[in-house]
């Protein structure tokens, strides 16, 4: 099968499609025919070397989360057939991983009638790290809520599912984003100078929680410090006046030095079933800006890492 794999640590330029033995699933475990393999910022910071010391050795594969048709099933393995569509996360414990023509999983849910493999890749990071931030933030219905970078994949998924728990939204994203957000039942505003003053407009006050669901745009070093400046986080604290309701899934650095929250999301993927029941009702969907062969991982690659893509990129073989 072909499978994209890098042999060391460095940019995506390390990243190489080559010819590789197809991967048998182990007991609980399925293998599936991938159909789309969603990219993150966290694909980037692997071949980077993060989790160096706890992945296995080299050479590895790339790709988080997958979508497919089941086509082996490791021993133990009930509730699932051969040619079920599936999609939830690849495991990364052998030498190929979700950018592949086959990949293991070790979790997965059911892919909704209507809902395309390519939309299904897009869900399970950012839906899972939006699920976590709001409950680590206390948000309750009822409340106003402020999510900042609402056009990234996390922001998209923390508005819909904020909606989704009854809390009003106000977001902050680019124009295109912004009137596509508006649509499903948001107050939104670009970003630039007055954006606290055009969200005071729109709260008529303050608000009482906010998000930064924004990428840094920063390079996330071995102690995982980014954009020690602060980037939104001031404005932030600002329009919530305390900041205990502020919370970022990106600034850790910053959040610290301020006081805010920051969450570092384990993914447990315990939720994918309801994810994908949310998808199947249309409350769920993340935005997929685009697919590319795997031959173009490096053109997907610079333009993820640019922080412009307008919303999720998948690999598709």
């Amino acid at each position: 099968m072909r499978a994209l794999q890098f042999d060391r640590f460095g940019s995506p330029d390390e990243i190489v499609l080559r010819d590789v033995p197809e991967p048998e699933p182990g007991p609980g475990r399925i293998r599936i025919a991938v159909r789309a393999c969603g990219l993150n910022p966290a694909d980037w910071a692997v071949v980077d070397g993060l989790l160096a010391d706890r992945l296995p050795p080299l050479p590895r594969g790339l790709g988080l989360e997958v979508a497919g048709v089941v086509d082996a099933l490791g021993e133990g393995v009930t509730g699932v057939g051969i040619g079920d569509r599936v999609f939830g996360p690849a495991t990364l414990d052998g030498p190929t991983a979700g950018a592949a023509e086959h990949a293991l999983m070790a979790a997965w849910a059911r892919t909704p009638p209507g809902v395309t493999d390519e939309q299904a890749a897009a869900l399970p990071v950012a839906t899972e790290t939006a699920w976590h931030a709001l409950d680590d933030l206390g948000v309750q219905p009822g409340e106003l809520l402020l999510v900042h970078g609402a056009g990234s994949t996390v922001g998209e998924a923390a508005v819909r599912l904020a909606l989704h728990r009854g809390v009003r939204v106000i977001a902050t994203a680019g124009p295109a984003r912004a009137a596509a957000l508006e649509e499903v039942g948001v107050r939104a505003t670009g970003y630039g100078d007055g954006v606290a003053e055009r969200v005071t407009a729109l709260a008529g006050g303050r608000v009482d929680r906010a998000l930064d669901a924004a990428p840094t745009g920063g390079r996330v070093d071995r102690a995982d410090r980014v954009s020690p400046a602060g980037g939104a986080l001031p404005t932030l604290i600002g329009l919530t006046g305390d900041p205990d309701r502020v919370l970022t899934v990106s600034d850790f650095a910053a959040a610290t030095d301020l006081g805010a929250r920051s969450t570092r999301i384990e993914l447990r993927y315990d939720r994918l079933g309801e994810f994908a029941r949310l998808a199947a009702e249309g409350v769920l969907a993340v935005t997929v800006a685009g697919a590319y062969a795997f031959d173009r991982v490096r053109e997907a690659a610079e333009l993820s890492r640019s922080r412009r893509s307008g919303g999720k990129l998948v690999l598709v073989p």
